[in-house]
């Protein structure tokens, strides 16, 4: 990855890949993910130069949509998987490399055919510590 890339994050992939106990609040999961993202220093931990989180169903009042430092919250109106392959698209249509994480093999197939890198959680996680 470059320091233009642009990391689009599965949120709810992400989160439900660890059992920590997300299930009975999915706001607060995004929330410690979102604030995680945060702390992290985009382009050496990260290695992007921005990141898209997209938030779907009970995560979505975690965090308010918008832009905090180099991390944009973006809330899927329906089903998260058709929001991540459009802001893959964004992305890559104004010029930018674009990374997603996500563990789900169906995203994977149709972002990768936007021609985005797919990561998995873990390495999202092992950089977040």
């Amino acid at each position: 990855m470059s320091a233009r890339t642009v990391l689009v994050v599965d949120g709810a992939n992400v989160v439900g890949s660890r059992p920590d106990g997300w299930w009975r609040d999915r706001a607060a999961a995004a929330a410690r993910l979102h604030a995680g993202l945060l702390a992290a220093d985009a382009d050496t931990v990260l290695g992007a130069g921005s990141v898209v989180l997209v938030l779907e169903g009970r995560a979505r009042p975690g965090v308010p949509e918008g832009v905090t430092g180099r991390v944009e919250t973006v809330h899927a109106p329906g089903e998260g998987d058709a929001e991540i392959v459009d802001q893959a698209v964004i992305a890559r249509d104004r010029g930018a490399p674009v990374t997603v994480v996500t563990a789900d093999r169906g995203l994977a197939a149709r972002v990768e055919a936007t021609g985005a890198e797919v990561v998995g959680p873990s390495w999202l996680l092992d950089r977040l510590g």
